[in-house]
């Protein structure tokens, strides 16, 4: 059994059919120097992942938490369920991360370090150095850059990465942001969610990362989704035209 004492820093994992990368990709997190607690959330992934962390708890019964939903019902809402969750668990650092190792688990440690010395949301950037994306076609590269600078044009935030899921929130954050509210449910989730830490005038800081992308399992993106992030974009601002943003003191 662990003895390792509760981390203050948290990573949430979605997963749906990611039994090839889901071992792996829990002992990559606590392999790292920095202890951090993971949490997966999994929507009745038919290829048995769930199965495999529940083996894996066994080993980490401290570290390792399972959240089980009845299907996919969207990323943004499982996200939703795990800040809420790791409130409640009283974290201090919560961060977002994919299960295929396009994140660089490494990376974790620049992310938590942002929040430690001042920011409170940070991003693991493809864009903030260049375009740092390997093994995308070129097709989806432009799609995924000019995306976000169409974000950054209508929202005004400076972001360079504004569709990034590779995310770090101090705790204030999501206590400030009624997540309730919060609409979209697939990867326009991530452009909201960035875009109301902003309203709220939350710093925001991005660490530059090399995405790869996944080498096993099949990916979940389509061009759907980009049309969401682009269009579902209008809404959102217009709507923050009549919205107040003011955080409690």
């Amino acid at each position: 059994m662990s003895l390792e004492k509760k981390s203050d820093s948290v990573v949430i994992i979605p997963t749906y059919n990611e039994k090839e990368n889901i071992r792996n990709i829990i002992e990559a997190v606590f392999e790292l120097p920095q202890s951090f607690d993971v949490l997966i959330i999994d929507d009745n992934s038919p290829d048995g992942t769930a199965g495999i962390v529940k083996e894996m708890q066994r080993t980490y019964p401290e570290r390792l938490h399972l959240l089980e939903r009845s299907g996919k019902l969207g990323l943004g809402t499982a996200y939703i369920l795990g800040f809420k969750w790791s409130l409640e668990q009283g974290y201090e650092f919560i961060i977002e991360m994919d299960a295929d190792f396009s994140h660089p688990p490494v990376k974790l440690l620049e992310l938590r370090e942002a929040c430690l010395n001042g920011a409170d949301v940070a991003i693991g950037s493809r864009y903030i150095s260049g375009v740092n994306v390997v093994n995308w076609p070129m097709g989806r590269v432009i799609m995924s850059y000019y995306a976000s600078a169409y974000v950054r044009i209508v929202t005004g935030m400076k972001v360079r990465d504004t569709t990034a899921g590779f995310v770090c929130y101090r705790r204030e954050v999501l206590e400030t942001i009624d997540l309730d509210r919060i609409a979209f449910k697939g990867y326009a989730f991530q452009i909201e969610m960035k875009f109301t830490a902003y309203k709220f005038g939350f710093k925001i800081v991005e660490v530059p990362i090399i995405f790869v992308n996944r080498v096993l399992g099949t990916s979940k993106m389509n061009t759907s989704i980009f049309g969401e992030a682009v269009f579902g974009v209008l809404k959102l601002r217009i709507g923050s035209w009549f919205r107040k943003y003011e955080r409690k003191r």
